[in-house]
């Protein structure tokens, strides 16, 4: 090949058809590349030709042929530069491997071949990913379009053989790498799969942006869910498909009294419970078979569905443990100290208990109904008149009364009271009872709209009430379980 000033002015039948072959918009930039990847330096040459006038040197990575390797005993190839001045320099590429190794091409063998490597070449440079090709010592010796592109990004002006390493993964790189490559403080990242061979090795990398930004989401919603379940006052412990604990939050060492060097070791949930019943934090069985049975009846529970329970350990605490199912087979428990609201809740019920004990003492039938006519609560004396099984609200008692006092002037003084919009003070009167006797009545107005209606037997012709028992009238057939309402 005969170059002037890197212009093509003659060359060999064989050297066309070796220049056509390669790759590149020049043949001096496409010869260069080519030189580059099998010739140590091979712009020296240029310059100890101009010295000497003749120079030659001989290839250090992969000979010219496919096979990768000389084809001729030792013959390794060489280039040699003749320096005919006037920028004239005439080049000389000698593969003695194919000098010596005797093979007819057909040319439909050949054809078959050049079409082929156009396919793969077209396919490798439209590539997606990042692929170049690296020699024992880590030079690049090829790359596909897309890594070139990528170093003609950073630099398009200095763009020679070998090609610089975007990637530098360490020696013996087998399994896949993320790597970040910036370019104007812009991060990308890709996925490197090493291919190692004899003397050199190939790599791939395949962009990994999507799946970095959400490692990154994963981890900053990981990292908030923690901060959250810092602060909560619930212990949460996550055990995973294998019945490990993967998460746990400080709430739960406060509560379970367990180590926090033991729950970082990723113990199993017996294992937790085990330590739960050593430090008395579970409710003990009567035996610890039955302790067991309980305890897979709690992980069934919680992998099949909402699961709760409630321990009443034996130092006074109470704990809510709720289990829940978590995709992939995980569970997730909830300890939770509910000894402030189960005391709240029995005190509550002390006082509801000590409410019926005190309308039940009184010496009058005493029922209370709500704004909306409700029944809210009656004591013993009023469920004996009255009764509480027909008529369970004040319409129901309405009619009662109408059909015992028969329409009388009392009964409508009753009502009158009772069906006003508003109780100003209190009203009284009197009404016949179920046994005829005369009961005098009261109506006394409560807070939210609630109304206290009193009954009392009288003594005959002074309307003044009895002191004592009312006797059983005809609508008590039994004492009915006396109703308290909160608001009384």
């Amino acid at each position: 090949m005969l170059f002037q000033d890197r212009r093509l002015v003659d060359a060999t039948e064989a050297a066309r058809g070796f220049l056509g072959a390669l790759p590149g918009e020049s043949d001096w930039a496409r010869l260069w590349a080519w030189l580059a990847q099998r010739f140590e330096a091979p712009g020296l040459i240029l310059d100890r030709a101009a010295a000497d006038g003749t120079a030659t040197i001989t290839a250090t990575g992969a000979p010219a042929g496919p096979g990768g390797a000389a084809r001729c005993g030792a013959a390794t190839l060489r280039l040699r530069a003749d320096d005919l001045g006037q920028g004239l320099v005439r080049l000389e590429i000698v593969d003695p491997g194919l000098d010596c190794s005797g093979v007819t091409v057909n040319a439909h063998s050949l054809a078959a071949m050049e079409d082929e490597i156009a396919v793969l070449r077209e396919s490798v440079d439209h590539a997606p990913v990042l692929i170049w090709r690296e020699d024992g010592q880590g030079t690049v010796t090829w790359a596909n379009a897309a890594y070139l592109r990528e170093i003609e990004a950073r630099d398009p002006e200095n763009i020679c053989w070998p090609l610089p390493r975007l990637i530098a993964l360490p020696e013996g790189a087998s399994a896949v790498r993320r790597a970040e490559i910036r370019l104007d403080d812009q991060p990308r990242w890709f996925d490197c799969h090493v291919q190692a061979a004899d003397g050199h090795r190939t790599i791939f990398a395949v962009p990994a942006d999507g799946a970095e930004r959400a490692e990154r989401n994963l981890r900053e919603f990981v990292q908030t869910l923690t901060k959250t379940f810092a602060d909560l006052h619930i212990g949460l412990a996550i055990f995973d498909r294998e019945r490990r604990l993967q998460l746990f939050n400080p709430a739960l060492t406060d509560l379970t009294g367990l180590p926090a060097a033991f729950l970082t070791a990723r113990p199993t949930l017996y294992a937790v419970l085990d330590s739960l019943r050593e430090a008395r934090m579970i409710p003990e069985p009567k035996d610890y078979a039955s302790w067991r049975r309980r305890m897979a009846t709690l992980e069934a529970g919680a992998a099949s569905g909402h699961h709760v329970e409630t321990w009443t350990l034996p130092g006074g605490q109470t704990y809510r443990v709720t289990g829940r199912p978590h995709p992939g087979g995980a569970i997730a428990f909830l300890f939770e100290d509910i000894s402030a609201e189960v005391a709240l809740t029995r005190r509550f019920k002390a006082e509801l208990s000590l409410g019926a004990e005190v309308l039940d003492a009184l010496e009058s039938a005493v029922a209370i109904f709500d704004a909306d006519g409700g029944l809210l609560s009656t004591n013993r004396l009023f469920d004996a008149l009255w009764g509480v099984d027909a008529a369970s609200t004040l319409r129901g008692f309405d009619r009662l009364w109408r059909q015992v006092a028969e329409d009388s002037p009392g009964y409508r003084a009753l009502r009158a009271a009772l069906s006003a919009g508003r109780v100003d003070g209190r009203r009284s009167g009197a009404i016949a009872g179920p046994d005829q006797a005369l009961l005098s009545w009261r109506v006394r107005p409560l807070s939210g709209g609630r109304r206290m209606v009193l009954f009392a037997r009288t003594v005959a012709g002074t309307g003044e009430p009895i002191r004592g028992d009312l006797p059983t009238g005809p609508c008590a057939e039994g004492e009915t379980e006396t109703r308290l309402a909160g608001a009384v």
